[in-house]
């Protein structure tokens, strides 16, 4: 019996194009290249030991071997991964967790897909997780479902919301595509170049997030640094302020070695909708301290950023020059909410900290349902 088809959606071809040029980190493709490059040098060095190897009547380096049946080992795991996934995990579908569902396919039509990826629920284990991937024509997200507790709607839906969107941008990037696994396969074992792609990527998969749901961005990093229980409690704003002031060499090599930004920078870049996330070097100004952007500006969209934590007052006015700054409720700020097409409000703007914190752009420009006997404390201790 064959599996069951994905769900169809009824949107042009090429649909997903525009979305994708506006969010995809600007880095990526270049990175890529290097990957491709790197990976293709490496196979060459593999199938000249293989016949030097023949010749000398040794055994090939392993390397060498698995380098040269890397389609054929990319291709079983891929399979292998989404065997497991329709064997052990709970598929989402509308009788199955609906709520997950409907954000799924929500995601994925905003996204300009012409389908909707299987989505499955597997054990996390304490683990808060997901991930995207896909073997043939089949594109699939896995989500733990310890992240899945965080969407409920005791919880923070929009957390969840916003990593299956993110997940859901990896697939519409492109990065879940068997070629461009197999083309940087050899990459991920040279220091720098397969871990300076993955973040690239990862960036750019945060930026479908925002794009589609900028109100989750915040509760989603909360939820990466505390955990289930924790998240409400963390002061992501207070993290993402740290991003310009955490220096030093570890730093760096932190960085530049992991799959994923180190949570700082991934707060600050998505705080800061000026730029995409920085790759190997950390952000240098923290955004809002000094004067605004001027309008039109902007490089990406759903201009919907945090609100930095408030400096004392003598520091405030050394560093903004008496600009209106964020800081205790009802303190006037600049409203930088703008839609995906980069414009934004006159300067100026005012509207109240609180304001700012429950009215947030869908990407339609109405403001969103919120819980006003939750905002006051939503991200405090």
């Amino acid at each position: 019996m064959r599996a069951q088809p994905m769900q169809v959606l009824p949107v042009a071809p090429g649909s997903h194009l525009p979305l994708r040029r506006h969010v995809r980190h600007p880095r990526e493709i270049l990175t890529l290249v290097i990957a491709i490059i790197t990976s293709l040098l490496l196979l060459v060095a593999a199938f000249g030991e293989v016949l030097l190897a023949f010749d000398e009547d040794r055994t090939p380096d392993v390397y060498a071997l698995a380098l040269i049946f890397a389609p054929l080992l990319v291709w079983f795991a891929r399979g292998q991964l989404w065997a497991m996934q329709r064997l052990n995990g709970i598929r989402l579908t509308p009788e199955q967790f609906p709520e997950a569902y409907a954000m799924l396919l929500d995601a994925a039509a905003r996204a300009g897909l012409s389908y909707v990826p299987d989505a499955y629920v597997v054990l996390g284990n304490g683990v808060i997780n997901a991930a995207a991937s896909g073997h043939g024509f089949r594109r699939f997200v896995m989500v733990n479902s310890d992240l899945l507790e965080v969407g409920g709607a005791a919880r923070e839906p929009d957390a969840l919301r916003f990593v299956i969107a993110h997940e859901v941008g990896h697939i519409a990037a492109g990065h879940t595509s068997y070629w461009r696994i197999l083309g940087t396969f050899a990459s991920q074992w040279i220091p720098l170049v397969g871990s300076t792609l993955s973040r690239a990527q990862e960036y750019t998969a945060d930026n479908y997030g925002h794009a589609l749901v900028p109100h989750g961005a915040r509760p989603a990093m909360a939820t990466l640094a505390g955990g289930k229980y924790l998240g409400r409690s963390v002061d992501v704003d207070a993290m993402a302020d740290r991003a310009v002031t955490e220096p030093g060499f570890f730093v760096w090599v932190t960085n530049a070695a992991a799959s994923h930004p180190v949570l700082l920078w991934r707060m600050h870049a998505l705080r800061d909708r000026r730029r995409p996330g920085r790759l190997l070097w950390r952000p240098r100004e923290p955004w809002l301290w000094g004067e605004p952007a001027t309008p039109g500006t902007y490089a990406l969209p759903a201009m919907v950023g945090f609100t930095p934590t408030a400096l004392p007052a003598p520091e405030r006015q050394a560093v903004t020059g008496g600009y209106a700054y964020a800081g205790a409720v009802g303190s006037p700020v600049v409203d930088h909410t703008s839609p995906v097409d980069g414009s934004a409000p006159p300067l100026g703007h005012a509207v109240s900290n609180h304001d700012a914190s429950v009215r947030r752009d869908d990407g339609a420009g109405d403001p969103l349902p919120t819980d006003p006997t939750r905002e006051d404390d939503r991200w405090r201790p």
